[in-house]
């Protein structure tokens, strides 16, 4: 066995989240499976952004939720505006130490503990165009294919889901 692997132990991680953003991402991304989503973390955007959280929910939807784990964090961010253009809905999703008063009102919340998450309040629908939809379908699906693929070589098991094949 090699002493340094080219291979991450688990190229899914980034690494580049705090933990208690981590916890946040965790609890959203339990409530977006039990409200039957599929999920991407970190996902590049055509911007050059790179988006938290996006979600596809059972009808197509496309939902990006920016976590904001203090409220420092929330002040010094201001490309938010800019997911709009990548998505159906825009969430916020923080802790419950955070104010929710400082988000926005024309911006879902979503206040999570880690164990799970609640919609506190529900994002208004702005729809992309159809081509700015394609793209990022296209997108979603070559990024969820090459960690998959990533994870699998590295040796990361990876089970077959229900509800894969919808």
């Amino acid at each position: 066995m090699p002493i340094v692997s080219p291979v991450p132990l688990n190229p899914l991680v980034d690494g580049r989240q705090s933990e208690r953003a981590m916890v946040i991402r965790r609890g959203v991304q339990r409530l977006l499976v039990q409200m039957g989503a599929h999920v991407l973390p970190e996902l590049s955007l055509a911007s050059g952004r790179r988006a938290d959280l996006v979600a596809m929910t059972r009808k197509g939807d496309i939902w990006i939720i920016e976590i904001k784990s203090s409220v420092e964090d929330f002040r010094v961010d201001r490309k938010w505006p800019e997911y709009r253009l990548h998505s159906d809905r825009f969430f916020f999703a923080t802790h419950p130490d955070v104010s929710a008063g400082i988000f926005p009102e024309e911006c879902g919340f979503i206040v999570s503990d880690g164990y799970g998450a609640e919609i506190l309040r529900d994002a208004p629908e702005h729809r992309m165009p159809g081509a700015t939809r394609k793209a990022l379908m296209l997108r979603i699906a070559r990024a969820g294919a090459a960690r998959l693929t990533a994870a699998e070589l590295a040796g990361v098991a990876i089970p077959v889901l229900d509800g894969e094949s919808e």
